[in-house]
């Protein structure tokens, strides 16, 4: 019963910190629907489109998810199951949350310019090349390694393939529709009616790709998918991504539902937690502080939400005041998600789980599973671990286990599509803005951004071989800097907020403090291991990574204090 009593404490607990605490930032912020908003200010039919909240909230949230809130929690777990869902709900709330909604709204009153292009407004022009050195390089690693993600996603649930890629031509059927004037309503209860049909095919028929001219499938895979992000950024929002985020928002309120059903059937026939509480020492794990707080990204904080929110969602909200529910709730309602899969991960693993042929309960289940850090740590075994919790809880209720497991899959591999192809479409915005400024008006062109976006990471993912897994060698650094740029983006707001008076500024600025120790301190430790193990190309990047953090941290300080001595003196 712990579980179910856990599940209706998180999800009461955000529902009154979105009513109370949302509307409190609300009036913090001074949202009026009097302020002119980029989407009508420069409204175009292809980035910039004023859209209802409800469904830009789709596309936020689809796009903010991806795998992040999965994978996070799946290996974080190690160290226990209460560390973890006190990051993810006490993260959630005061920090990730405030990251994105503040990102959101200083976005919108910068013409939905990105969080690296008014950092030169709010702390200085020396820090906007810096800043856009470390998000070109996180935005880089995620298209590249993403495709790889999908590629690995589709290996693992070959039933997956049919479904996710049908969805792509039920979600442009919608935005025709939609645009033709047809009814939302009804339209998107077809188009999510027949996305759960699409499972069905793939349940029947799933699909194995081959290797094609010697290049392995996930080389294979890792072409397609760039080939797919490049056409989906250059499409006018309104006939892919608004589309496809909305009916993915859909399927993944559908699929939480499904899991909160199974999480209560499952409990009340005696379903448990078979995680420690605590395991402050887990089998070659790095230590529980700092790198808890940088392995859960999504579902606590992740820098990677503040390049969607002034990326791509800054120019589509259609009024300031839905910046609440799109920035502050989507946040809230990724941390639900991260808490469902702590749940999956720490009991539903316990209704069975296969090991080379055995099938295991209990604690057993869950020890085989995380017996150590190198077990646990692969994407298989993160993703694996949550599609059988889940898939179990899921199967005390009634769904067939076969057709769990590919509506399980079918979700992971399309939040991880939503995440590459609006990562595309932000580092499109990025490489304007950069070379806009270096007075290389050519990037202005769409096509030549999206490609140099594309191509970058194309070259990074093939980089060792055919296999498309190149960004691996980036990999083990992305996590700390990742949450730099979390750190940095909580810095930004908190001189923006200082620029207004008073003590605004605490609400972001202590949680910029703890982001900025907790990963300076990962990015140190991991610099030690980088050197240990000779790895030039990682203690290099990562050393650059590190100054450039010590500079925006200094100049943001630096600006700080001098919009206070400003205040005085006034």
């Amino acid at each position: 019963m712990e579980t179910l009593l856990i599940l209706l404490g998180v999800f009461i607990g955000y529902l009154i910190v979105y009513k109370f605490y949302g509307a409190f930032l609300a009036r913090l912020f001074e949202l009026t629907d009097d302020n002119p908003v980029p989407s009508r200010q420069f409204e175009d039919g292809v980035d910039y489109v004023p859209t209802r909240k409800e469904i830009i909230f789709g596309h936020h949230f689809a796009s903010i998810a991806g795998t992040g809130p999965i994978v996070g929690p799946a290996i974080a777990i190690i160290w226990g199951w209460l560390p973890a869902l006190i990051w993810v709900f006490v993260g959630s709330v005061i920090m990730g949350a405030v990251q994105d909604f503040g990102a959101l709204v200083i976005s919108l009153r910068n013409k939905g310019k990105s969080i690296s292009e008014y950092t030169a407004k709010y702390i200085s022009t020396r820090t906007k090349f810096a800043f856009f050195l470390i998000v070109f390089l996180e935005i880089w690693i995620v298209i590249a390694i993403f495709g790889l993600v999908i590629a690995l996603i589709f290996n693992i649930f070959p039933n997956s393939v049919w479904p996710v890629w049908l969805q792509i031509v039920i979600a442009v059927g919608l935005g025709i529709a939609i645009k033709r004037g047809a009814n939302v309503t009804v339209s998107t209860i077809i188009a999510v009616v027949l996305l759960y049909l699409s499972i069905l095919l793939g349940v029947v028929a799933p699909f194995k790709m081959p290797a094609v001219f010697g290049i392995p499938a996930t080389g294979v895979w890792t072409i397609i998918l760039l080939i797919y992000a490049y056409i989906a950024s250059v499409l006018p929002v309104t006939t892919l991504l608004q589309p496809r985020d909305y009916i993915n928002a859909y399927q993944l309120i559908i699929a939480m539902v499904l899991m909160v059903v199974g999480v209560i059937v499952a409990s009340l026939k005696g379903m448990h937690i078979v995680a420690p509480v605590v395991n402050a020492h887990p089998k070659a794990a790095p230590p529980m502080v700092p790198f808890l707080f940088i392995t859960i990204a999504c579902g606590a904080i992740s820098g990677f939400h503040s390049l969607v929110s002034s990326g791509t969602t800054a120019k589509q909200l259609e009024k300031e005041s839905d910046a609440v529910f799109v920035g502050y709730g989507a946040m809230l309602t990724e941390g639900a998600l991260a808490t469902l899969v702590i749940i999956a991960v720490s009991a539903g693993i316990g209704l069975g789980y296969l090991k080379d042929g055995h099938l295991l309960t209990g604690v057993q289940a869950w020890t085989a599973h995380y017996s150590s850090w190198a077990a646990a740590k692969g994407l298989g075994s993160k993703l694996t671990a949550f599609v059988t919790g889940a898939a179990n809880m899921m199967g005390t209720a009634g769904i067939p286990k076969n057709y769990a497991l590919a509506l399980m899959g079918v979700f992971v591999a399309s939040f991880a599509g939503t995440t590459l192809d609006t990562a595309t479409r932000i580092q499109r915005y990025i490489t304007t803005e950069i070379f806009t400024s270096l007075k290389v008006y050519a990037f202005e062109n769409k096509h030549l951004a999206t490609g140099f976006a594309v191509i970058t990471a194309g070259l990074l993912a093939f980089s060792t071989g055919a296999d498309g897994k190149g960004a691996l060698m980036l990999w083990p650094m992305f996590g700390a800097v990742n949450q730099t740029l979390a750190a940095l983006a909580l810095t930004v707001i908190t001189v923006y907020l200082r620029t207004k008076g008073g003590w605004k500024w605490i609400i972001s600025g202590i949680p910029a403090i703890f982001m900025i120790v907790m990963t300076f301190w990962a990015s140190l430790m991991n610099e030690m291991n980088f050197i240990k193990s000779h790895n030039i190309l990682l203690y290099s990047v990562n050393l650059i990574i590190i100054l450039l953090v010590v500079f925006i941290v200094f100049e943001g300080t630096v600006k700080f204090f001098q919009v206070s001595k400003n205040e005085k003196a006034a």
